[in-house]
């Protein structure tokens, strides 16, 4: 069993190492935003599809819950693509800063969703984040709308977190994520023709394009999203989450070492940065502790 628990272990930070590997990604790929993201949403949903079909399992779900988890699919798409908008007009260490107060913004939105009291100690590690923030948003003056829309991001991660953690347990979790996904694949496909978006021009694929796009919609899309299924079967939700909030230490480290000149920052930037990544990692710190002693 120790064995089994070590293998999964490591599978799951090779799981949040591809996340954060997902920010580089962005940068690499010429496509805006909006055809980026609809061309990762596509390739997803086919890789999803055909993991369904060898699997044999059923797609039939009411169609009440089909509109819950396409709306739910809007969200994710819209995070997805403020995320990867913040990468073009920020650059990435900025932006996987800005996506770690998704547990600031969690720890807002819980009590509120779920009717329970405010917990002392988010709101004080709440504070830090805002702290944080406000240190990154001074010094790096030039970022400032990367910051906004990141933030934006964040906030739609974590609400998407909340809502899907409570009404997503009624069916397979890959055909929730297929039918989430396609959700987001037809709101960003509205969008794109009601900007007449579906052109040569926003679609002008570059060689290398094919690649980063592939290993984007396949590795990092579907692949997360049923490897994570298995994994659930092993470790506690509390191991999971704590090894995810990784993501944008793995993302930072590999941004500055792939693209050293356009990710230098001011100190004030790192230390706003650890401020923030300090209040995540104390977060998970007092939900152990507290259900260690419950």
């Amino acid at each position: 069993m120790q064995n089994v628990n070590l293998k999964n272990h490591l599978h799951l930070h090779l799981i949040v190492f591809i996340w954060g590997f997902t920010a580089l990604l962005g940068q690499l790929i010429s496509l805006q935003a909006l055809p980026l993201v609809f061309t990762r949403i596509a390739i997803g949903v086919a890789v999803i599809l055909f993991y369904l079909v060898i699997k044999r399992k059923k797609l039939a779900i009411s169609p009440k819950d089909m509109l819950r988890f396409f709306l739910f699919g809007f969200v994710i798409a819209i995070h997805w693509l403020t995320f990867f908008h913040a990468i073009k007009i920020a650059n990435i260490s900025i932006t996987l800063a800005c996506l770690s107060t998704g547990a600031f913004f969690t720890s807002i939105l819980e009590p509120i969703f779920y009717k329970r009291k405010f917990i002392l100690y988010e709101v004080l590690l709440g504070c830090l984040v805002v702290a944080g923030l406000l240190l990154i948003f001074r010094f790096e003056t030039q970022y400032k709308i990367g910051i906004l829309v990141a933030l934006l991001s964040a906030f739609l991660s974590a609400s998407f977190s909340i809502i899907n953690g409570k009404l997503a347990h009624s069916y397979d979790s890959v055909v929730i994520s297929f039918y989430e996904l396609l959700g987001g694949l037809f709101i960003l496909g509205c969008f794109l023709i009601y900007q007449n978006g579906f052109t040569a021009v926003n679609f002008n694929f570059q060689p290398n394009d094919y690649i980063w796009l592939g290993i984007l919609g396949s590795i990092c899309t579907a692949y997360p999203f049923i490897a994570t299924i298995d994994i659930m079967k092993y470790l506690s939700p509390y191991t999971v989450m704590l090894t995810i909030n990784l993501e944008p230490v793995y993302g930072i480290v590999l941004a500055v070492l792939f693209f050293k000149d356009q990710e230098k920052m001011t100190a004030a930037f790192y230390v706003g940065a650890v401020i923030i990544l300090f209040t995540v990692l104390m977060n998970a710190y007092f939900k152990n502790r507290k259900k260690a002693i419950a």
